[in-house]
């Protein structure tokens, strides 16, 4: 029996696999190990996915956010030892997973767009070259953070029409104020950013909100993808809230890039969960 979860920004996903048959998932928070210490991940997993506790796998394989570092990784795998018991632990990162789930065994350009952005080169087996997304702030092109901070920007210095500055406040309630307090001074603003992804999503039909998505998909494709010589003739695959709710967009800036789009997914799991039972002999 293996168990396998794959952790983004705001949630994480467990899979029971036993004798090649995936059983029952479980959700938990995102854990990622720059925001949470061993401690408070294993409260975390004792508090959201009791049901786990003390279960017995002959390997745990674990992708997430934040697993970059060995260092990183150590915090993750220190706190499921004490949850779980298991002969193997390997943690990985989120693209790994990613890679894995959208290519397989096969060569392509691995992308996530949900929270945050990333991408890599996946030669079929590990992963080549990967452009670092730096975060938020500095990255992350696309990824709802950047679209919501684009939006808020857009909205408190009325860089937008008068009609979506009036439906922003009109549905979120918020002050000025109250969005630069959980911008500079609350923790997660990552997640508080990217929770404005729905308002674009919700009023997409208007073209300035189209434009922040056109924008934010051409710089993640300009400053990431094109950066592998591979993505002139390998497809270009995503997965992420974000890219399946605006596929159509993104597809149009790939195609107009002269590059080839591939498999869009909402979640790695179910495609990841293939990968390991047809690889059960090799990993």
């Amino acid at each position: 029996m293996i168990l396998i979860a794959d952790s983004g920004s705001t949630k994480t996903e467990w899979k029971v696999i036993e004798d090649s048959n995936p059983g029952e998932s479980y959700f938990s928070s995102g854990i990622n190990p720059y925001f949470l210490g061993s401690e408070e991940i294993v409260s975390l997993l004792k508090t959201e996915i009791p049901l786990l506790e003390n279960s017995e796998f002959s390997a745990v394989w674990f992708y997430g956010t934040g697993c970059n570092t060995e260092a990183k990784k150590d915090i993750i795998k220190y706190a499921l030892n004490r949850f779980v018991r298991a002969e193997r632990i390997f943690i990985g990162s989120d693209l790994l997973g990613a890679a894995r789930a959208l290519c397989q065994n096969e060569p392509g350009i691995a992308c996530i767009i949900g929270t945050g952005s990333n991408s890599c080169y996946y030669d079929g087996e590990k992963i080549v070259s990967n452009v670092a997304p730096l975060g938020y702030i500095l990255g992350d092109e696309g990824g709802a953070a950047v679209l919501g901070r684009k939006l808020l920007s857009a909205v408190l210095k009325k860089q937008v029409s008068k009609e979506i500055i009036d439906r922003f406040f009109s549905t979120y309630e918020i002050t000025p104020s109250q969005i630069l307090e959980n911008v500079y001074s609350m923790p997660f603003p990552n997640r508080f950013l990217g929770g404005f992804a729905h308002f674009i999503s919700e009023n997409i039909g208007m073209p300035e909100l189209q434009e922040i998505v056109r924008t934010s998909f051409n710089e993640f494709i300009q400053r990431n993808v094109l950066q592998y010589p591979e993505s002139h003739f390998l497809p270009i695959h995503f997965t992420g809230s974000i890219a399946w709710n605006f596929r159509s967009f993104l597809e149009d800036i790939i195609v107009s890039n002269n590059l080839k789009p591939g498999k869009f997914i909402l979640y790695p799991m179910s495609e990841l969960v293939k990968f390991h039972i047809n690889n059960m002999n090799k990993l």
